[in-house]
């Protein structure tokens, strides 16, 4: 798997497997937002879709 940091994407979500290790960067060339409320007004309602879980390093 790449673990070559993308510097236009901060990530600190470790748990991620896309999560570039030590860095909080993530290592996908883009990511796709979603929204978790039909009624978005904060960014608590929205959420990395792109998210696949991994392994915590």
């Amino acid at each position: 798997m790449n673990k070559t940091p993308n510097n236009s994407i901060r990530c600190s979500v470790n748990r991620c497997a896309y999560h570039c290790g030590e860095q909080n960067y993530c290592t996908l060339n883009e990511i796709k937002v979603g929204c978790c409320d039909a009624n978005v007004t904060n960014c608590a309602n929205t959420e990395c879709a792109s998210f696949q879980l991994g392994t915590k390093q």
